[in-house]
């Protein structure tokens, strides 16, 4: 998924130097969004982590 957040990222920087706004911020917001669906990934992932280690350490 970060692989394509970057991939648009990097669409969204190179149609807006060439002038093509809409289709630049349509890029940005898909990156955007990529990137936040990641970010609360891995969030969650620490999370159950933590819960885990909680769970199997208390006697």
């Amino acid at each position: 998924m970060l692989k394509y957040a970057v991939i648009f990222l990097i669409a969204s920087m190179i149609t807006g130097a060439i002038g093509l706004t809409r289709v630049s911020a349509l890029a940005r917001r898909i990156s955007l969004v990529l990137f936040g669906l990641l970010f609360l990934g891995f969030l969650l992932l620490v999370g159950f982590a933590l819960l885990i280690d909680q769970a199997v350490s208390t006697p």
